[in-house]
């Protein structure tokens, strides 16, 4: 196989560095995104690899991280959007929308469409990082996308990962047949710095050593459904579009099926993200 480049955000830390660095010694080209300037450095100079910064909580960083991306990297064969994270109290961003929302989802949505013309002339593959989540915490409402009613962080968490889902089966929908192929995976409970903003249960989790240790994976082991779905083949070993825990398809929340809300979605993001589409 030649060389790939391959296109990780959210890689500074946790599942996506884990999962650049297997790449990196493996000889492919990775390029690193990460919100911390020192620690995607870091990796950078570790791995060799090129890296960029950009916070989600802010969109005019993620266009500047596209033109970038597209300036530099004529040919992208694999972008994986990991870049996400569970929040405390309702906040809004600089851009007027749910921090949540925009970090989990919108910000990758903009990404990945300011990248199409490249990744649709490279054929590539589109991943999205998810989680069971989904289904267990959300209560998705395509009319209130700014979880302003009845906010909880484990609630627009789960929104936001099942909204993952749905832009995997629409970005499926509507551009497999141009060669593009995509899909979700759950990591797994990942003992890495996730959920350091949010509650004190999740702090309690994913940052006492001994809970830690009894309830979570290391982010190599997080990483690896990752790697089994860019080390395998679309349409032979797995199928496009679909979502996937523990190495096969698996089910998640109603309303990940629900074409038209997938479609309205999209739609919907596009409205938001406005002429910068």
């Amino acid at each position: 196989m030649s060389q790939r480049t391959i296109v990780i955000t959210g890689a500074s830390d946790g599942i996506g560095a884990a999962a650049a660095r297997t790449l990196a010694s493996r000889g492919e080209h990775v390029v690193l995104v990460g919100r911390s300037p020192e620690k995607t450095a870091a990796l950078g100079a570790e791995l060799g690899a090129p890296f960029h910064v950009a916070d989600y909580a802010d969109l005019a960083q993620v266009r500047r991280l596209a033109r970038e991306l597209t300036d530099a990297y004529p040919r992208i064969d694999v972008l994986a959007n990991n870049a996400g994270g569970i929040m405390a109290g309702r906040t809004m961003t600089v851009d007027g929308f749910e921090k949540t929302f925009q970090v989990n989802h919108l910000a990758g949505f903009l990404l990945t469409h300011l990248l199409l013309p490249t990744l649709v002339e490279s054929r590539a593959t589109v991943v999205q990082t998810s989680s069971r989540a989904a289904s267990a915490f959300s209560r998705f409402d395509i009319d209130d996308l700014q979880n302003s009613r009845s906010y909880s962080p484990q609630r627009a968490y789960g929104n936001g990962k099942l909204e993952n889902v749905l832009f995997t089966r629409e970005l499926h929908r509507r551009y497999a047949q141009h060669g593009l192929s995509t899909a979700a995976f759950h990591p797994g409970v990942v003992g890495t710095n996730f959920g350091s903003e949010s509650t004190l249960l999740m702090r309690a989790v994913y940052h006492t050593p001994l809970v830690k240790r009894l309830f979570t994976r290391t982010p190599d082991q997080g990483a690896a459904p990752l790697l089994w779905l860019l080390d395998s083949t679309p349409g032979k070993d797995w199928q496009s579009g679909e979502y996937y825990e523990r190495y096969a398809v698996a089910r998640t929340a109603p309303a990940a099926y629900d074409d038209e809300l997938a479609r309205r979605l999209w739609d919907e993001s596009e409205r938001l993200v406005g002429a910068a589409v």
